[in-house]
């Protein structure tokens, strides 16, 4: 959706932006002509609760959860980490009573906390992923661990591209396999959620590290909102191919992390009919490019770190002149990211962007995290890009990008330097995906 506010007025203007839990609002120039980018957001009819039941009961090329339950003692219910926002509070427990009514019983239910190279989700983070207590308390949650090799399981390798399709055994050995995931756009594998949600989520570190190679991310198709020759989709699919009978329960939220769309059934399919709803809300065609551009991170929990603060300088980069300026505001309440990922900065900073970029471009494995940093370069080869932060401190310096401490300022100075009133706002940063439609 494209709302145009066009400045003049005497009086500084103001946009609201996801930041942290709550949102900020920040001042923008009286002289500034702002176009919001937000989602086209359709109601939701009925309760979500409601509407989860009824996903439930009419699968997408899939029986019923608790006929494909029939005659199995073990399951697996992978959800995403708290990176993502999935409202499992609605989700896992009419799963669970389908499964129990198919005969799985509550001791042979694993809930599997899809980590992919992220740090385990434990104690009250956990309970906050889960969103219901008497999850918590019933059913056996675990982390994925993609360091361990014991908790694999060696499918062997796609037939495409060589890919090690490894896995985590308490999903490949689960009689009945269900993912939950988020389906929204990715700056790499073009949607979230469904097959993304195994692999990388459950998957091992060298599959992982694949999948993040330069050979894959430096490829044209491997970008927001496509999967049309995407090497990484296509990837995924072979490797839940491998894995055998998988089902999904995916979800579409909106701006304000309502439930506006809910699915369930064999996962590639479910993944399929999600990704057609989410473009229609995420994509928004925009008529011209813009030398400012201001977004944020999505907020929490997304901006928790400038690791993934990265995904909101990237999805913005279609409408944005090249050389003009890009701000983004993230709180990073939880500083850099891994020790990893720091390591990977360091070595940016100290490289440069062009040796950095080749030396990743020798290596058949990705070293853990440093794919983030290699996404940040195709922003800041084609922009300022300027970051406000009031959480990230010290650690600002290994950036690489400009730290700023007012939002409006900045705006005035990319103005004043382009001579182009026209700023882009886009208050969900990388859940909404703007490209130039230019006639």
């Amino acid at each position: 959706m494209l709302d145009q506010c066009l400045g003049g007025s005497n009086m500084n203007q103001s946009v609201h932006l996801a930041y942290g839990r709550e949102g900020r609002t920040f001042d923008m120039p009286a002289h500034a002509e702002l176009t919001l980018l937000r989602k086209s957001v359709a109601a939701m009819r009925g309760d979500p609760q409601s509407r989860v039941l009824a996903a439930l009961a009419s699968p997408v090329d899939a029986a019923p959860i608790r006929k494909e339950a029939r005659g199995a003692r073990t399951a697996c219910i992978v959800i995403c980490d708290v990176t993502r926002p999935v409202p499992n509070g609605l989700l896992l427990r009419p799963i669970i009573d389908e499964l129990v009514a198919g005969g799985v019983p509550l001791t042979g239910i694993c809930i599997l906390v899809a980590t992919g190279l992220h740090r385990p989700n434990e104690g009250a983070e956990l309970a906050e992923l889960i969103g219901d207590p008497w999850v918590t308390a019933h059913v056996r949650i675990e982390n994925h661990d993609a360091r361990r090799d014991e908790d694999h399981i060696d499918l062997g390798q796609t037939e495409a591209r060589k890919t090690p399709i490894i896995l985590d055994r308490r999903l490949v050995e689960a009689d009945v396999r269900i993912v939950t995931g988020l389906v929204e756009p990715h700056f790499m594998a073009g949607y979230s959620g469904g097959r993304k949600v195994i692999a990388p989520g459950v998957a091992h570190h060298t599959t992982i590290r694949t999948f993040h190679s330069a050979r894959f991310m430096e490829h044209p198709a491997a970008r927001t909102c496509n999967l049309a020759g995407n090497p990484l989709h296509e990837e995924q699919l072979a490797i839940v191919a491998a894995l055998g009978r998988a089902l999904a329960v995916n979800v579409v939220l909106s701006d304000e992390r309502d439930l506006v769309h809910v699915n369930y059934g064999e996962v590639v399919a479910s993944h399929a009919a999600s990704v057609e709803v989410a473009a229609g809300l995420s994509e928004v065609s925009v008529p011209r490019r813009f030398s400012t551009v201001v977004t944020s991170a999505a907020g929490y929990p997304l901006d928790r770190t400038y690791y993934q603060t990265v995904k909101g300088m990237v999805t913005p980069l279609d409408i944005l002149e090249p050389g003009g300026t890009l701000i983004i505001a993230a709180d990073c309440g939880e500083g850099l990211g891994s020790p990893d990922y720091r390591a990977a900065q360091e070595q940016l900073l100290a490289l440069g962007q062009d040796a950095f970029v080749s030396g990743l471009e020798a290596k058949a494995l990705a070293d853990v995290d440093e794919w983030q940093t290699e996404m940040q370069v195709k922003s800041t080869r084609r922009a300022d890009v300027a970051l406000y932060s009031e959480a990230l401190g010290d650690d600002h310096s290994l950036t690489g990008v400009r730290r700023i401490d007012d939002v409006c300022d900045a705006v005035a100075q990319s103005i004043a330097r382009t001579g182009d009133n026209a700023v882009a706002v886009i208050p969900e940063g990388p859940y909404v995906v703007p490209f130039c439609r230019q006639t």
